[in-house]
């Protein structure tokens, strides 16, 4: 029985276990002790992700890594997949290029695939000169490494520049867009090619998180088609093999622009476990395990709302309003184990199925599931 090492052991790799146990897989996990999936593990190994001994230790009990964070120690993984012929799917290559926005946009450069002009500045002084060699007042500022979940993420004005980062940054020119939708693709190690239907994304603008998504993406069938090409040739140029989230703009002209890659599980895929005949976890599995892809066809119409903490509560999560959204219909909560709620916290989210998207929207608006402490 193969052994699956997972490093991180956040909500994506609680998703990634359960989807695990039909096939009697087991999985081990790198992460600190109170993180979310370690009542699951096979073996819980305790520690941060940048402890070469820890990961080295995760390599020894397990028959393939994977991850479901970009943020860990790659250099020692990369040994590993060189000197001890370790698997690691994704290849620990392609994080080179997912962990600094800079060569992530070059790579988009390099091979052709739509996105957003950008500068690269070493410091905030170069800011305003960045905008106007970009021809634009209004622009995103992004570090190069260390962002996540809109952390590291800040849209300006040149002419009033309020915050800034005192760190290497793209300052990308900001493009009014109808819709952000993401694109999740899977591609196995024959190069075969599965592909989700187009997902559109609603963000909490203060914090710059996901607050909801909507599949179908409320696009027109050609603009989906068109985005669903573009995700296979990002996937494709990196040679990836896994499961890769492409996140997108859709312009006010209906053009399709890429802003970011994630070479793992993703926020944008947590309705497939229920709204597809197979999750995005389930897929990962079966590319880990050598398995044939599943379908990505959806049944139903779907909602996923992310259930945050609420901004004046820190402490142990009470979940207000979790008996009512339960009496509706097509709806599956899941609760991501966080022994503390804090401002904004991703505690877990609510998918809502039903047989039209008007119809699951309006189940969504029912839904009041509040995180207090």
């Amino acid at each position: 029985m193969k052994k699956i090492g997972i490093i991180g052991g956040g909500q994506l790799g609680l998703m990634l276990m359960e989807a695990a146990v039909p096939f009697n897989i087991k999985c081990n996990i790198l992460d600190t002790e109170d993180c979310s999936a370690g009542y699951l593990a096979h073996k819980h190994i305790i520690s941060n992700l940048y402890d070469k001994k820890a990961i080295k230790k995760l390599a020894k009990h397990s028959d393939i890594l994977t991850y479901e964070i970009e943020h860990f120690d790659t250099e020692t993984v990369l040994e590993l997949t060189k000197k001890d012929k370790i698997t690691c799917i994704p290849c620990p290559e392609i994080l080179h290029i997912i962990q600094d926005k800079y060569k992530q946009k070059c790579f988009f450069e390099e091979h052709q695939i739509p996105t957003a002009p950008f500068v690269s500045v070493n410091s905030p002084k170069e800011w305003k000169k960045a905008a106007e060699q970009l021809n634009t007042d209004t622009f995103v500022a992004k570090l190069h490494k260390g962002g996540y979940d809109g952390k590291g993420v800040l849209i300006c004005d040149k002419n009033s520049l309020t915050q800034t980062f005192d760190a290497p940054c793209i300052i990308e020119k900001f493009i009014p867009c109808k819709h952000e939708i993401a694109i999740i693709v899977a591609r196995d190690k024959q190069g075969k090619i599965a592909v989700y239907p187009a997902i559109e994304m609603v963000f909490d603008e203060e914090a710059n998180l996901l607050k909801y998504l909507l599949c179908p993406a409320r696009v027109s069938e050609k603009l989906a088609q068109q985005a669903q090409n573009i995700a296979i040739q990002v996937v494709e140029a990196l040679n990836g093999i896994g499961i890769f989230a492409i996140e997108m703009f859709v312009t006010q002209e209906d053009t399709v622009l890429v802003n970011e890659i994630a070479p793992r599980p993703h926020n944008s895929g947590h309705h497939t476990i229920e709204a597809c005949y197979t999750s995005q976890y389930e897929q990962l599995i079966r590319i880990l395990l050598d398995l044939p892809l599943g379908s990505t066809e959806l049944i139903k119409p779907a909602v996923m709302l992310n259930l945050l903490g609420e901004k004046e509560y820190q402490g142990i999560p009470m979940y207000v309003g979790l008996e009512q959204a339960l009496q509706i219909q097509g709806v599956y909560v899941h609760l991501y184990n966080k022994k503390e709620t804090r401002p904004m916290r991703k505690m877990g989210h609510v998918t809502i199925l039903g047989n039209t998207l008007e119809e699951a929207m309006k189940k969504a608006e029912q839904i009041q599931i509040k995180v207090i402490s």
